[in-house]
């Protein structure tokens, strides 16, 4: 994730010009009675921190949005309770991830006036071309609701792997390119494909500024100078096809990470050389330099999209725009509002997706792009849609489904991860949450559930019990939405911060033996197998059979789930008693990881013993 310019600090009696980048070296904040402290500048943590603003103002205030400074230290007091799945009638787990297929039509002529950006009313010439393919591949012709069945993989393609299957040494915190390429992917669609995944989702394929800056190389792909070429350190056009090709014929999705709120240039905002980028290579193609404050993610949305409209109200002043405070990465922000910019991204969008055959978009930083434009935008591109809107809050991010298919589930994220770190989690918290997503958002079921990415610490760097993290990953899959799985999470990577969480996945070797690579190949095939015989589950709402402190139960389908925070270490509470499960009375259900047999009572209840924290 890249976001915009800095705010000020509130300590600050002016403030110097700082710009987000991409990703935090520390989490800045820390929460002090009704206030949050910002000790260190860095981009995502201030934006949590607002959030937790949010929060505190209108007396709700999430603990998981107010994340100490630093790597959580991990926990070793978790205690000892099982994590059951159970799906009824089903006597065996089948090995075969189901394949759903991906209709993907017929070639299409290459038609120049849809290829070529039109701005009829800009008296620019234009000096860029669009790709270096002449042979676009046929345009998918997926639906955003088949994307309902697919299970998706995140890769950061420069940390996946090199094309010559080769284990270069990579050092996280340099923040340089480490070497990995759509060919290096492809060559290793089968760990991706045997875990049982149906989709991937790739970094920003655009090309990037190439300065080597204070905050390394544009390795991550947010900082794209070049909308109409390829970054050719992942490879060429035709490896890009190539990749799109193989994952077809696999039967799996191609999802491609791209960004329109921003460009990237390695300098303060006075310096900005327009005619660097293309195609918007006129200043007047860009807002304004303007920080976004405080109290602008409390109550001013409009400055969140636009920062030129606080411009207005004299909030900008010339003591903001000639201090540096370091040597930084500027993301000058697209005016996504000037006809010109929408036409031409409109076509751009078009032709990325028919050139080279994607299936679905996730769209960075989309709470900061016009949301007339996000509508248009997304009709234009025709395919799957999910936006990044990192906010925890349901009535702010579940309307974002008025102008998209769907967004990545920061209202499920923040107390999914809260509730499992420790037996101290809070599983009431998590209950509640899953009842407003359910009655908030449009679709529940188009969103993107998970429980790591590249921009958030990885689970494992705030508990190292495998048993809550194995609780963790089976409830990403197995709950309302398309589930995301991060490159490495499967590997048990336990990076903090950014930079440290994008791990260089060849320094696993590519084990397909480790724990959780097999126990996520196992949840997996059994949300595929579910979907294979009862078509109707994508759709289907999870409903909450039981709750209580440390435990929850739901059921999605023919799939009962508990989940438990009890952990490895600790002493074996008992058997909980789910009274609701709906499955009938003396029915027979299967444990699905262990196969054993078990039987409802004749009031339908279902004694579960929580064992030793770990799913079966």
């Amino acid at each position: 994730m890249s976001e915009k310019s800095l705010p000020p600090t509130p300590a600050d009696s002016f403030a110097p010009e700082v710009y987000w980048v991409d990703g935090p070296e520390v989490l800045p904040y820390e929460k002090s009675g009704q206030n949050v402290t910002l000790e260190v500048v860095s981009p995502n943590g201030l934006e949590r921190a607002y959030e937790g603003l949010e929060h505190q103002q209108s007396g709700q205030t999430k603990p998981s949005d107010l994340e100490p400074a630093g790597q959580t230290e991990q926990s070793k007091s978790a205690v000892n309770k099982r994590s059951k799945l159970w799906i009824v009638g089903v006597l065996a787990v089948v090995v075969l991830a189901i394949s759903l297929g991906v209709g993907l039509g017929v070639g299409l002529k290459k038609d120049p006036k849809k290829l070529t950006p039109s701005i009829e009313t800009d008296t620019r010439s234009p000096t860029w071309t669009p790709f270096n393919s002449t042979a676009p591949l046929a345009k998918s012709t997926v639906k955003p609701s088949d994307w309902r069945s697919r299970s998706v993989y995140q890769i950061i393609t420069d940390r996946f792997g090199p094309s010559d299957q080769s284990t270069p040494p990579c050092d996280t915190a340099a923040r340089q390119y480490c070497g990995g390429t759509w060919t290096g992917i492809m060559n290793r669609l089968d760990y991706i494909q045997n875990m049982g995944f149906t989709a991937i989702w790739i970094s920003p394929v655009t090309a990037q500024l190439v300065e080597n800056t204070t905050y390394g190389e544009a390795y991550h792909g947010y900082w794209q100078q070049n909308i109409w070429s390829l970054n050719t350190n992942f490879g060429s056009d035709d490896d890009l096809k190539a990749l799109s090709t193989a994952l077809h014929s696999r039967n799996m999705y191609l999802m491609v990470d791209i960004v329109v709120n921003h460009f990237g240039w390695a300098g303060n905002s006075s310096s900005v050389n327009y005619s660097t980028f293309i195609p918007f290579n006129q200043e007047s193609d860009f807002h304004p330099y303007c920080a976004i404050t405080a109290d602008d993610y409390l109550s001013n949305q409009t400055a969140v999209e636009d920062m030129t409209s606080r411009r207005a109200f004299g909030v900008c002043n010339n003591v903001r725009r000639t201090l540096i405070r370091r040597s930084i990465v500027s993301l000058v922000d697209v005016n996504t509002t000037k006809p010109e910019v929408i036409a031409t991204y409109n076509d751009w969008i078009k032709s990325l997706v028919s050139t080279f055959g994607i299936d679905g978009l996730r769209i960075d930083t989309a709470k900061h792009v016009d949301k007339n434009f996000l509508l248009g935008f997304k009709s234009d591109a025709g395919i799957y849609s999910v936006g990044e809107v990192l906010n925890g809050d349901v009535a702010y991010a579940c309307p974002y489904q008025k102008q998209l298919d769907g967004i990545l589930n920061y209202p499920l994220y923040y107390p999914l991860t809260r509730a499992f770190q420790n037996s101290n989690g809070s599983i009431s918290d998590l209950a509640s949450e899953l009842k407003s997503i359910n009655s908030t958002c449009t679709d529940p079921t188009l969103l993107g559930t998970f429980s790591e990415n590249h921009d958030n610490p990885r689970f494992p760097s705030l508990t190292s019990d495998m048993n809550l993290d194995m609780n963790v990953i089976s409830f990403t899959i197995l709950a309302d939405g398309i589930p995301i799985i991060y490159q490495g999470q499967e590997q048990h990577f336990s990076g903090g911060n950014d930079p440290f969480n994008r791990e260089a996945l060849w320094t696993s070797a590519y084990s397909t033996k480790s724990q959780l690579y097999t126990f996520v190949a196992s949840v997996n095939q059994i949300r595929n197998q579910e979907i294979f015989k009862t078509p109707s589950y994508v759709t289907s709402r999870s409903s909450i059979v039981y709750s209580d402190d440390h435990n929850i139960a739901m059921r999605k389908g023919n799939i009962l789930s508990v989940f438990t925070n009890h952990g490895s270490n600790g002493t074996d509470s008992g058997n909980i008693t789910l009274s609701s499960t709906g499955l009938g009375a003396s029915t027979q259900v299967v444990e699905i990881l262990t196969c054993n047999n078990f039987t409802t009572s004749a009031t339908q209840a279902l004694n579960v013993s929580t064992g030793e924290g770990r799913p079966q």
